[in-house]
């Protein structure tokens, strides 16, 4: 007999056809296909992700370690020519000096340029290493 306080115990039995049954359960699995799918894709980014920003993180370490190597570099060799400017007698003896350190600096700065560019491309290729494998294994070439 019907309980008198459930309202729900005077609703009919109620039977979905099979085809309304089918179609639902085929959208369940569907979207549980789709959302493994997504979990997936999520999941990859997110690796991919850690790996750019370990990679742009050891670049950065690394370029700021060859800044600082540099400024140690040309703090030294501006004290060796201010302790060689102190030591010298004439002026002909300064003009040499001063020329001499001014053409070792430009050969240094431009040696310098020239890691600091290398050092950045190659920060740069790491950085962007993981999102070509990743591109790569989510765009494969159509055979």
């Amino acid at each position: 007999m019907a309980d008198s306080s459930d309202p729900f115990s005077t609703v009919l039995p109620f039977q979905l056809p099979e085809q309304v049954r089918a179609f639902a359960e085929k959208g369940v699995s569907q979207a549980r296909e789709s959302y493994a799918k997504l979990k997936d894709v999520a999941e990859t980014q997110n690796g991919t992700i850690e790996a750019v920003f370990t990679s742009a993180s050891k670049g950065a370490t690394d370029y700021s370690t060859k800044v600082f190597d540099f400024v140690k570099t040309n703090t030294s060799a501006s004290f060796d020519f201010a302790q060689s400017l102190i030591g010298a007698k004439t002026l002909p003896d300064v003009m040499e000096l001063w020329t001499s350190h001014a053409k070792k600096q430009i050969e240094t700065l431009t040696a310098q340029t020239k890691e600091l560019t290398e050092l950045t491309q190659k920060v740069a290729a790491e950085t962007v290493e993981p999102i070509k494998a990743n591109a790569s294994k989510i765009f494969k070439p159509a055979a």
